[in-house]
Order: structure tokens, then C-alpha cells, then sequence
């Protein structure tokens, strides 16, 4: 339930998420990961490739698709946001250890965490909404 006007918040993991990380770990190059998260990035059903996967069974949206979603649910989309941006690519945790440098890595993350052309590199998404 969500009063007239309320705000309503959903996070999403992003279609290209699998591939983005199974590249970043080197995971993409054993041939059933790279089977498997080439099959999500088709058609965003993730399919774990063994029985030792960490991960479930899942859908990741392509970024466009949570607004349509919310319109459909009656909300009026407001809004998306890249969690991680490009930064989770870029190897910057050492940087968020120290408070200037962090400063500088949110100040850049929040330049583009909005820019559509950008949404597709963040591995996860909030879309925001009203009732």
C-alpha cells in the first residue's frame, strides 16, 4: 500500500551486471560461466551455471524496463540511479579508504549516476516513483 503521492523505491540488479563482474574476476573465461552469463545478457533470466555458483536463479532488468514496470504498477516513475556507477570496473576500493579521496569518488559517481547512456554499466539500479 502506498498513499496517494508516496514514494515508492525498488532496487534492481542490472542486465549487465553477470557480464561486467564475470570479466572484472575472470570467471567469464571458463566456458559455462561465459555460457550462462551471455545467455543473461540475451534475455536477463540468470541461469546458475553449477551446483558451486554463489548466486540464484534471478532476473536482471535492463535498465529501461523498471520505469515501463512502474507505469504499468500505476506509479509515475520519478527517477533511476547507477548504485556503483563505472567505479566497481575501475578498482578504486583503495580510495575509499581515505575521506579526500572518497569525497572525489562519490563526487564523480553522482556526476553520471543518473545519465541514461550510463545506466548500463552500474551493477545495480534504485528507480523511484509516486503513487
Amino acid at each position: 500500500m502506498v498513499r496517494p503521492g508516496g514514494l515508492v523505491v525498488a532496487a534492481t540488479i542490472n542486465r549487465f551486471a553477470g557480464l561486467h563482474d564475470t570479466m572484472r574476476s575472470g570467471a567469464y573465461f571458463e566456458p559455462a560461466n561465459r555460457l550462462a552469463t551471455s545467455a543473461c545478457v540475451a534475455d536477463g533470466i540468470l541461469r546458475p551455471a553449477s551446483e558451486q555458483n554463489l548466486f540464484t536463479t534471478a532476473y536482471f532488468h535492463l535498465p529501461a524496463e523498471v520505469p515501463v514496470e512502474f507505469a504499468a504498477a500505476g506509479l509515475e516513475p520519478r527517477g533511476q540511479y547507477g548504485l556503483e556507477g563505472a567505479a566497481w570496473l575501475l578498482g578504486v576500493e583503495e580510495r575509499l579508504d581515505d575521506p579526500e579521496q572518497r569525497a572525489l569518488v562519490l563526487a564523480a559517481l553522482r556526476a553520471a549516476e543518473s545519465e541514461p547512456s550510463l545506466l548500463g554499466v552500474s551493477g545495480h539500479l534504485l528507480t523511484s516513483g509516486t503513487r
